[in-house]
């Protein structure tokens, strides 16, 4: 997954006073599924709308490459503009943003004939490429029903599939679980994850960072207009914090009772969540073996305990107050 199919270069955007992305460099694998977090209002969308040329910069550049395309401005760097190459992004990517992009009053073969028409292709290659869209997104028995009858979650797999039909290399998804119920999100990444077998590389912002962390081969941190860092799940999770989450359930749960006698100085916060302790340290193997003398001697009940990293909810939380100058919750 070494190989870069997208590269932005120095990327600036601004509206007015307002800058949005300020010098963003990036490069994006071939088959990866990159995820893109930020808080609302982060520029998660602009962002997005660049990769497409869909949205030109102040300056800056975005850089693709594909390698079945011989004419490549330049031979020494195998890249082309987005902004100059329009054709053969609408070749390449496949974009649904966060608003439905379909026609309501066509059905659901008809709609992805008709994005067929759109990128050109053949009556056979829409025919084929509709029926096996069709079955990959589980839309089957909707196929003649029109897009407005729809429920919500076959109306989301019917915007990706007018999105795919052309059977673009990269797929760009802005906020594609917004809206949908837990059920429906856990299916929905189901089918993304289908999409990237087949060779697709994914680009997709999300709010849901605990489901980003378990999909996402890699995550950028969008924060104050820059690109605060890139890396694994686990890679970010160690930049931010060298401690481990100790999660603690007791009965009957005493667990105030149990902060106030835990006297390890290694601790960075404790959060009584109620129906669990949580407790940061970065060494947890020394805190638990304290732990479990205090829940014995307090006559409380072990229920549950388990080690684990700090969440990406974590992270951004994290970096987040550390921009506000915000002192860290005990």
């Amino acid at each position: 997954m070494s190989n870069v199919i997208i590269r932005l270069k120095d990327i600036v955007k601004q509206y007015g006073n307002n800058l949005v992305l300020d010098h963003i460099n990036l490069d994006i694998f071939s088959g990866e599924i990159f995820g893109i977090i930020g808080a609302s209002g982060s520029g998660k969308t602009t962002l997005l709308s660049t990769l497409i040329g869909f949205l030109k910069t102040d300056s800056g550049d975005v850089l693709f490459k594909q390698e079945h395309l011989l004419d490549f401005y330049d031979s020494t760097e195998p890249f082309r503009s987005v902004f100059k190459k329009q054709n053969d992004v609408k070749r390449i990517f496949g974009f649904a943003s966060q608003d439905p992009s379909f026609y309501s009053k066509l059905t659901v073969a008809e709609n992805l004939d008709y994005f067929g028409t759109l990128y050109g292709l053949s009556k056979i290659d829409r025919q084929t490429n509709s029926k096996t869209l069709i079955n990959l997104m589980g839309l089957t028995s909707a196929k003649d029903s029109l897009a407005e009858n729809l429920s919500g979650g076959m109306q989301k797999r019917l915007d990706i599939a007018c999105a795919l039909v052309h059977d673009p290399k990269v797929l760009i998804l802005d906020e594609p679980t917004a809206d949908l119920d837990p059920f429906l999100r856990k299916h929905f990444w189901k089918l993304i994850k289908k999409i990237n077998k087949k060779g697709t590389t994914i680009i997709l912002a999300s709010h849901n960072l605990a489901e980003l962390e378990v999909l996402c081969n890699r995550v950028g941190i969008l924060h104050q207009s820059k690109v605060a860092s890139v890396g694994t799940p686990d890679q970010l999770k160690d930049q931010y914090s060298k401690d481990e989450e100790i999660h603690l359930e007791t009965f009957p749960g005493n667990y105030d009772v149990i902060k106030d006698s835990i006297k390890h100085k290694n601790i960075t916060k404790m959060e009584n969540k109620g129906t669990e302790l949580v407790i940061y340290t970065s060494q947890a193997e020394q805190v638990l073996h304290e732990i479990l003398h205090i829940i014995e001697k307090n006559k409380e009940s072990l229920i549950d305990v388990r080690l684990s990293k700090p969440s990406l909810d974590e992270v951004f939380l994290s970096l987040a107050k550390k921009s506000r100058n915000l002192p860290e919750k005990k």
